[in-house]
């Protein structure tokens, strides 16, 4: 007797984009967060029918722990961070049926600082640096899903973090003088931390964005600053 195999399973498609939490507890699932997300327009810098952009951040605390885990931390090549960020988002927007966007490979690069500022849920510091609703100043944006669908989206914050921030610490918290209110000076940065007065912040991380009250809920282990210091001094 001839038995008829079944037909194979049709490869999977997208999943649904119900609500942002089912889009959350995906990038959640991958040491990452949602740091907002907009409608965004014509001027947005977006090609297609796009009705949601979604950014995404480290998920903190254990986020170090988890992404040098990942094998673009383990192969000796160059931009792991990078790497493992372009490899884990574009696998969510194709589950998802997007398209995944970052801040780096550039140029021309995408205009994140704007994005950010559109999503509500970023600001102008005082000392000119994003701060965000709960990262604070160790706002950082490891990429963006573009969806289709307009997702329902929770109203942002009345006021910025800042308006309330007791002293405002970050205005005067940099050892070198070199970022304030008056604007931040790149090379005085530089030179401070090649210096040996500059040991704190390379193994600790810039001490302007550790003295934001907010950026406490995200505060970032050693080796992780440490790490982040030496490929911005180079």
């Amino acid at each position: 007797m001839t038995v008829n195999a079944a037909p194979p399973a049709p490869p999977p498609g997208p999943d649904p984009v119900p609500d942002l939490d089912r889009v959350a507890a995906l990038a959640a699932a991958e040491g990452l967060e949602v740091f907002g997300a907009f409608h965004p327009g014509p001027g947005d810098g977006l090609a297609g029918e796009v009705g949601t952009l979604v950014l995404l951040g480290p998920r903190e605390p254990g986020f170090w722990t988890s992404v040098t885990a990942a094998p673009e931390f383990a192969d000796g090549g160059r931009d792991p961070l990078d790497r493992w960020s372009r490899r884990v988002i574009s696998g969510l927007a194709g589950r998802l049926g997007g398209a995944a966007h970052f801040p780096f490979g550039g140029p021309p690069f995408a205009p994140f600082l704007a994005w950010a500022v559109a999503s509500g849920r970023a600001w102008r510091s005082p000392v000119g640096l994003l701060v965000h609703e709960t990262a604070g100043l160790l706002l950082s944006y490891r990429g963006a899903l573009a969806l289709g669908p307009r997702l329902a989206l929770p109203p942002p914050p009345a006021a910025p973090p800042c308006a309330g921030c007791p002293g405002q610490p970050c205005r005067s918290a940099c050892p070198a003088v070199a970022l304030g209110p008056r604007g931040y000076d790149v090379p005085a940065c530089r030179a401070f931390l090649a210096s040996p007065a500059g040991a704190d912040c390379m193994a600790r991380g810039c001490a302007v964005r550790r003295a934001c009250p907010r950026s406490a809920g995200h505060a970032r282990v050693t080796a992780q600053a440490a790490w982040h210091m030496r490929r911005f001094l180079g």
